[in-house]
């Protein structure tokens, strides 16, 4: 009897342990009620988490958290807190949780999901000396001969408008990155590294796999039960297949002396400078083609199936951009200095689809204290993009896709509505994990943006009775960086001489482009004559 007095207090002290597992400890931000052990992990959404995570945040304020298992999530869906604590305080929000997944697949050596280590120090430092603005104005004429033949390629085909921004897209970073171009969609690069990217956005797919950095004892599941541990296997091999391939291509040309300019020449030359071995090198270079490859063509998918939707937008740009460029020209860079409304669209698509609705969550280094609350040390931080830019505190209307909001304030908050948290570039990202990338990023969006609206009309799909198809600006793919669906649209050129000026300077880029088209496949190259006989 006397032993089991003990045993007894000791269950009954194990027992309240537990109950108290999943709770939210005293100091921290309000959230959803928790239940034991589990805390909120019952109540994640598995897809779309920026839709619940928005409507928590208005229900417990724009900052709350949440209990997952022992350990603390905390959502910010307000850009007072994201300035102060993700800008401010970057030094203590730097790091990224641990993402086993990503590690797996990575080795812990992709610069978007690395943590705060000395690996990911030299990836952002070699990064942010090879992307600067100057080095981005250097690859200016690839980036304007790609969208030249963007506009060809929708002038020809327009039903293929869909792929063919991820043709633009990818080509322009394997151009500037590798010095090798993809002149179709089927280049197999180009198809090879969309296949792997898709499966790698769902293996990271916040929800889409058991949560094993909460409950390590997952990964010692045997491979045969965890199809996880499949799924990571098979992206890893595939994404090697792709990054060292191109890799081993840039390092053959340097052996043979037929550099062309390209960023990987500059990184492999200064590899001892940069602290740089090949592996990492391989995966630099892997993280800036995801970098480029999604983010902008995303965007650019958004931005027409946004100016489909709202005809009206799409009517006031294209009379701001007569007046400014007229029909006799294509627009150029310096151009946009002159076009406010152009300018408040490129914004406000940002606003109104964010590629990363709920960006990369960060970790804290130490803990933290905001408002009277703190934030513990090792705490998981959600950056609630899309609930910033959805709120209807800040913006009038905000499902509503209206550059003009752009043009009565700055950050296009309400009129007598405090902006000035906000900055425009806030879909880049925050703190020091700011995309590298951003000045590249600006560039292709700007002229992208001004062409296809000089270029095109942009119109719904019609069934087979000649009625319009509404649009739907909801339909998008699930992942971390997120895409509209694949959709139709008409498109058709805006008059005779804009097709005939797009023709003239797709043969003009031919120049430009040669120097970049390097090992190309035999379909390519054909591909490449054809298109510019066609012209002739």
């Amino acid at each position: 009897m006397a032993i089991l007095i003990p045993v007894a207090l000791g269950l009954v002290g194990v027992l309240l342990w537990l109950r108290k597992i999943g709770s939210r400890e005293p100091g921290l931000p309000p959230g959803p009620p928790t239940v034991p052990l589990l805390g909120n992990l019952h109540m994640l959404p598995t897809e779309f988490a920026h839709y619940k995570f928005t409507e928590w945040a208005r229900q417990y304020g724009g900052f709350y958290s949440l209990k997952v298992g022992p350990g603390t999530v905390i959502v910010l869906t307000d850009a007072a807190a994201v300035k102060e604590l993700m800008d401010k305080r970057s030094a203590t929000t730097i790091d990224r949780p641990p993402m086993h997944l990503a590690d797996v697949v990575t080795g812990g050596l992709n610069m978007v999901f690395a943590r705060y280590t000395e690996n990911w120090r030299t990836l952002r430092r070699t990064s942010h000396a090879i992307l600067t603005p100057q080095a981005s104005a250097r690859h200016l004429p690839i980036q304007q001969a790609e969208a030249t033949q963007l506009l060809h390629d929708i002038l020809r085909r327009p039903q293929s408008f869909y792929t063919d921004i991820r043709r633009y897209s990818n080509s322009v970073i394997l151009s500037v990155l590798y010095g090798r171009r993809a002149p179709r969609y089927e280049t197999l690069e180009t198809t090879a590294f969309f296949k792997v990217q898709h499966e790698w956005e769902l293996v990271l797919e916040p929800g889409a796999t058991p949560p094993i950095d909460m409950i390590p004892l997952l990964k010692y599941v045997p491979e045969r039960w965890a199809k996880w541990k499949r799924d990571c296997a098979r992206t890893r091999k595939a994404q090697r297949a792709v990054y060292f391939g191109l890799l081993e291509e840039s390092e053959e040309r340097l052996r043979r002396g037929e550099e062309n300019g390209s960023y990987m020449e500059e990184i492999l030359t200064r590899q001892q400078e940069f602290g740089m071995d090949r592996e990492i090198t391989g995966y630099l270079g892997g993280v800036l083609i995801e970098g480029g490859s999604d983010t902008t063509s995303s965007y650019l998918q958004s931005l027409i199936l946004a100016l489909v939707a709202y005809p009206e937008v799409q009517k006031k740009a294209h009379e701001e951009i007569d007046r400014v460029v007229g029909g006799h020209r294509m627009p150029t860079l310096d151009d946009l200095a002159d076009m406010p409304y152009i300018r408040a669209m490129i914004l406000e698509n940002h606003r109104f689809r964010p590629v990363a609705p709920l960006m990369i969550p960060h970790m804290t280094l130490a803990s933290e204290e905001y408002k009277g609350y703190i934030i513990p040390k090792g705490a998981t931080i959600f950056v609630n993009a899309w609930g910033i830019f959805h709120d209807p505190d800040l913006y009038d209307d905000p499902e509503s896709f209206n550059p003009d909001r752009y043009l009565l304030t700055e950050n296009g908050t309400k009129p007598g509505v405090d902006g000035s948290d906000l900055r425009p570039n806030f879909a880049f990202g925050v703190g020091r994990r700011v995309c590298p990338g951003i000045h590249l990023a600006h560039n292709s969006i700007n002229i992208n943006a001004m062409n296809l609206v000089w270029a095109f009309n942009f119109a719904p799909d019609t069934d087979a009775g000649g009625n319009p198809i509404k649009p739907d600006t909801w339909d998008y793919l699930k992942g971390v960086l997120t895409a509209p669906c694949p959709y139709k649209c008409a498109i058709s050129p805006r008059t005779a001489e804009k097709a005939e000026i797009i023709e003239r300077e797709f043969l003009e880029a031919a120049d430009t482009f040669s120097k970049f088209e390097v090992g190309l496949s035999p379909e390519d190259q054909a591909f490449v004559v054809q298109s510019r006989a066609h012209g002739h």
